[in-house]
């Protein structure tokens, strides 16, 4: 069993007090942290070494946290930061956001509360990365088979304009990337593209992400805090996963796609925003509102444009340019100078990839990392495919007549993981990779509830 490595996070602050206070919060969450007193020094260190997170200061002598930010983003753009500073607003806020952080926090802040940012943080780079480093999204979203080109045009045609969107797709499939191409290509691109992962955090949290909160809302709200839907203000908000939302928030986010104003938690005001809203889910939402667990008029409310993303088994003439594509930037980023044989790329083109195009990345990883020679064979494919451990199939009910075994194979692995956790669901939903109201789901779903 593989034993999970300890997340290294960088922390960059000129005042050393301040570094030692991070430093050993950080600690005692059980996360390693270094600390550096300049952007340059950031930069330096890591050269050398990589880190999973930066957390940054704003203002800085020299280089200041938004410069650091920039450099960042087009050295290491899969690296997260997090922004913490004593002097934000809402306004300085969005152009951390714009630039590239994935959170911004005030001074003083509570404890509790950036650690869990911190960890929220990790969490969600270490789920939409896999261990594999980013590609440009031009690459990603390649693809030349009919369907790929249906999706394509379907994007051209709707991204200039402001409706709503809905995603669907397997996991795997490249929903964000078609996301940010819609952003990308529409008259909002040089704003804010803000995202959220529905699916990742309780109720209570997932709320306070949306909306906001003011300070003294409830336990721990030090600070006033902007949610996701102000800071996409003029821009794009992608809510991913957007089936795990629970029916009571549901109710809120309808008012909101209704009304474009919010409140937020603990607030008094209205807020008026302008937001073009991109909504993505693997789930079956017209199946889910027949049965109750999502509102038909929230669905209609994102279902104007649907983009469906084929699963990569439907579009095998896109495997073989995937493949030449990832093996050329993984072996640029392990310094490695390798290619796959014309026999290779047949083999992979033969597999079904239930995991889709994020599966055939991380397997291509794989061969370019273990790989010693100038070549990749299909020796080293088979002998790769024989080490991989086989997953749940996401092939949808009755298709291929393989129903029953994904459903066996689903249910022994939800069976495997509560074995593992002792039991304790809210460790078995991590296991899995599913949030906690997706095991239930699910639960539910096989009759183990």
């Amino acid at each position: 069993m593989k034993v999970p490595s300890v997340p290294n996070i960088l922390v960059v602050d000129d005042d050393a007090a301040m570094g030692q206070v991070l430093t050993a919060l950080l600690s005692q969450a059980e996360l390693y942290a270094d600390h550096v007193t300049s952007a340059a020094d950031a930069l330096a260190r890591l050269e050398k070494r990589p880190y999973d997170l930066v957390l940054t200061d704003l203002r800085m002598p020299g280089m200041d946290g938004m410069a650091l930010l920039g450099e960042l983003g087009r050295a290491w753009p899969d690296l997260p930061v997090i922004m913490l500073t004593a002097h934000g607003n809402v306004p300085l806020a969005v152009e951390a956001m714009k630039a590239g952080a994935a959170e911004f926090m005030l001074k003083p802040f509570d404890r509790e509360e950036l650690v869990f940012v911190v960890k929220k943080v990790l969490a969600v780079a270490e789920r939409a990365n896999s261990g594999a480093p980013a590609l440009p999204t031009s690459t990603k979203l390649f693809g030349d088979s009919p369907a790929m080109r249906d999706v394509l045009d379907l994007v051209r045609r709707a991204a200039p304009g402001n409706a709503t969107v809905l995603l669907l797709g397997e996991s795997g499939t490249g929903k964000e990337l078609v996301a940010h191409a819609i952003h990308d290509a529409s008259p909002r691109r040089a704003k804010p593209f803000v995202k959220l992962n529905c699916g990742a955090l309780p109720d209570a949290l997932l709320e306070s992400e949306l909306f906001g909160y003011e300070k003294g809302a409830f336990t721990g709200a030090a600070t006033r805090k902007p949610g996701r839907i102000e800071l996409a203000h003029e821009g794009t908000l992608l809510l991913d996963e957007i089936g795990d939302v629970t029916l009571p928030l549901q109710v809120k986010l309808l008012r909101v796609l209704q009304e474009r104003e919010i409140e937020r938690l603990g607030g008094t005001t209205t807020i008026k925003v302008d937001v073009r809203f991109l909504a993505a889910t693997h789930r079956n939402l017209p199946e889910m509102v027949q049965k109750g667990l999502f509102r038909e008029d929230l669905f209609y409310r994102l279902n104007v444009v649907p983009i469906h993303l084929p699963p990569l088994r439907s579009r095998a003439d896109d495997i073989e340019p995937l493949a030449r594509k990832f093996a050329l930037a993984h072996a640029k980023a392990n310094a490695k100078d390798i290619e796959l044989s014309p026999d290779a790329l047949r083999l992979l083109s033969r597999e079904p990839w239930p995991g889709n195009v994020r599966q055939l990345q991380n397997f291509i990883e794989r061969l370019v990392v273990l790989c010693d020679g100038p070549t990749i064979t299909s020796s080293d494919v088979e002998r790769e495919l024989a080490r991989t451990v086989p997953a749940p199939s996401s092939q949808k009910e009755g298709e291929g007549g393989l129903d029953a075994t994904r459903k066996g194979a689903e249910r022994e692995a939800i069976r495997t993981a509560l074995t593992r956790a002792g039991g304790n669901r809210t460790v078995a939903a991590r296991i899995l990779g599913l949030s906690r109201r997706g095991l239930y789901y699910k639960l539910d779903e096989h009759g183990l509830a």
